[in-house]
């Protein structure tokens, strides 16, 4: 009983917080339009790189929300042969939404051993140019997007058996990837947040009871380095446990191999960064 009342006092905290900042959400995603400015989902070679020392994995898509009424359908990736109980992965699309790029790093994900739940927060909606991705970012409503998130987490706890949980996200999906984490803190184990929007509040980030990764690049002015450092320092005075990388010479999106920012050397140092800190936290 006294979890459920410290989850829900939680989530109300998270929630009072995004509702007072619903400018700062928005000159967020200002930043990400500058950002992203001539940028386009386009298929590349790295899209198809393969593993092949990578799990062989299945792929779905699974409806496993209901929001206002409206079904909401994910893209579900679990390892072939894996024991019920194994750890999961809720993973947060970027700005573009669920596409085939978010498909494919799922299944990547699934590949590490883990079952993996690619989330939809746009309703089936997915951006080809930055100005409707940002129309999309813009017309997310917060209070749905936790609900679907908190649905995304019963799915995999109950219909999947996952007894760990983690967040990863890119981007848009990086700023929900920690907005997860201190919604339901004492619920996630291991959160992953790839230059998504942050907290600096040391207060607001003392809630937090899982390890902390965080993928930025130095050349990002939309999560300038200066605030990834207070962010790191914000997480070190409230005592979590967090590994903070700032990648020189990369960007913004600098590990999404569909996007024209892409930096491979960066993104698959920080790739092995997150395989490692999932294994440890989560397996």
């Amino acid at each position: 009983m006294e979890k459920i009342w410290m989850l829900c006092w939680a989530i109300s905290l998270v929630l009072l917080a995004m509702a007072c900042s619903s400018g700062e959400s928005d000159e967020y995603i200002d930043r990400m339009d500058k950002e992203h400015e001539g940028d386009r989902p386009v298929a590349n070679a790295a899209t198809q790189s393969e593993n092949p020392d990578r799990i062989a994995v299945s792929g779905e898509e699974v409806p496993y929300a209901t929001v206002n009424g409206k079904e909401i359908t994910g893209y579900l990736s679990t390892p072939d042969g894996a024991a019920e109980g194994g750890p999961a992965l809720i993973v947060i699309h970027e700005w573009w939404g669920l596409n085939d790029n978010i498909r494919m790093m799922t299944d990547k994900l699934a590949g590490e051993g883990y079952t993996a739940l690619a989330v939809d927060l746009y309703k089936g909606k997915v951006a080809e140019s930055p100005d409707s991705a940002g129309t999309y970012a813009r017309s997310v409503n917060e209070d749905e997007a936790l609900d679907n998130l908190d649905q995304a987490y019963r799915y995999l706890t109950g219909q999947q058996g996952a007894e760990k949980v983690g967040t990863i996200g890119w981007c848009f999906g990086g700023g929900w990837s920690l907005q997860t984490a201190l919604a339901m803190p004492e619920a996630i184990d291991a959160t992953v947040i790839y230059y998504g929007r942050l907290v600096t509040d040391a207060g607001e980030l003392s809630t937090l009871d899982m390890p902390v990764l965080g993928i930025f690049g130095a050349e990002d002015n939309g999560i300038p380095p200066e605030e990834v450092k207070t962010f790191e320092g914000a997480l070190e005075e409230a005592g979590v446990t967090n590994d903070i990388h700032i990648y020189e010479g990369a960007g913004h999106a600098f590990a999404n191999p569909s996007g024209t920012r892409y930096n491979a050397e960066a993104a698959e140092d920080a790739w092995q960064k997150t395989v490692d800190f999932l294994a440890e936290y989560l397996k």
